[in-house]
């Protein structure tokens, strides 16, 4: 079996990720690569998709070339799913040439798991027609101008209870039987599918598309454990580490260059907790849901990435009253040398700029 030292794994994952030196040039080429973005409405600094965009293209994306590939140009779509076979489900942005992967699986959602999802949908057959039928009248519409009259209420401990419209619009977009065809800033504009998707998009077979599914997934991290992965790559071996990783047989870290990048707490790079501390030594939590005396590292600390390594966490808002970054901390996993502290002002400053705040304002670093 092949053995990977932790230098190699660690330029492999990076690279796989588009953080190495070589940046991509175009939003598609990230999405492409990544296979999804996450879509979250926390914006203390961004929404999450754009700032994962951003540390890639950096000043060269604008959101709107998002909002254009959504709504415009039709290369990208908003799908409910699962990223891995172990993860929640959440809302993503996929591109279009990926559609016909899930096209399969869509009429048998949300899985048996889901039950009381599963009864929602079952005990309000004629309420979902109803919607279908709302929508082919006079699609696009936002979720607020759909009667909310359904036979059986959504009943939730949570902030969903009785939220009946937009509960059934997202079990659908899961099932593919509506799509989001654009936004009014946040607020989703619900359609029926055939308005929104190719037309001559064709499902490929659910078992096909599981196996191709996990070989771009393993493209896009370059090594992973075989619970994220399933059998795709070859089976390979990391210095320090303890059981098997899969890796893609393209993957590389040959002629490997690093730069210095600040993540979303939602990058993928950092996202598996256990992957980041068994290949780069990072601990990390988004504390955002932790109360304020139980943070280590902020609300919405953002992992900083130099070369190939996860060096710290900036505590940082996006002040918009004041026109300002705030970086309220910089916590050093390592003592920061003056290259890391160079590379981390000349992205704060950038992250400022397209921002489109005046300065950074470090506040205690």
């Amino acid at each position: 079996m092949r053995r990977l030292g932790l230098t190699e794994a660690r330029r492999i994952a990076v690279r796989a990720q588009l953080l190495d030196a070589e940046r991509p040039r175009e939003l598609l080429e990230v999405v492409d690569r990544l296979t999804f973005l996450q879509l979250d409405p926390t914006a203390v600094i961004a929404p999450a998709a754009d700032l994962v965009l951003w540390s890639r293209l950096g000043s060269a994306y604008e959101t709107v070339q998002l909002k254009g590939a959504l709504e415009r140009d039709r290369t990208l779509f908003e799908h409910t799913a699962q990223p891995t076979p172990v993860e929640a489900p959440i809302v993503m942005i996929r591109p279009m040439a990926d559609l016909p992967l899930f096209l399969a699986e869509m009429p048998e959602m949300p899985p048996p798991r889901f039950g009381r999802a599963r009864d929602f949908l079952a005990t309000n057959d004629a309420f979902r027609r109803r919607i279908l039928d709302r929508l082919r009248e006079a699609g696009p519409l936002a979720s607020r101008e759909i009667p909310d009259d359904p036979d059986v209420t959504w009943q939730s401990s949570g902030w969903t209870q009785e939220r009946n419209v937009t509960q059934m619009l997202e079990l659908l977009m899961w099932r593919g039987e509506v799509a989001v065809s654009a936004r009014r800033g946040r607020e989703r504009l619900w359609d029926l599918p055939e308005r929104v998707f190719p037309h001559d998009a064709t499902a490929i077979p659910i078992d096909e598309a599981n196996r191709r599914r996990a070989e771009r997934w393993l493209r896009a991290l370059g090594i992973a454990r075989p619970k994220f992965v399933g059998d795709a790559g070859i089976p390979v071996e990391v210095e320090g580490t303890t059981k098997v990783w899969r890796l893609d047989p393209d993957a590389s870290a040959e002629g490997f260059e690093g730069r210095t990048a600040i993540l979303s707490p939602f990058d993928r790079l950092t996202h598996d907790r256990a992957r980041a501390l068994d290949l780069f030594g990072f601990d990390y939590t988004l504390e955002m849901y932790k109360p304020k005396e139980k943070r280590r590292w902020g609300y919405f600390a953002l992992p900083v990435l130099h070369g190939d390594a996860l060096v710290g966490k900036i505590d940082a808002t996006a002040d918009r009253n004041a026109g300002v970054l705030r970086v309220d901390a910089i916590h050093e996993d390592v003592p920061f040398t003056a290259q890391m502290r160079a590379g981390i002002e000349g992205e704060l400053d950038g992250l400022a700029q397209w921002l489109g705040l005046g300065r950074t304002e470090v506040v205690n670093a």
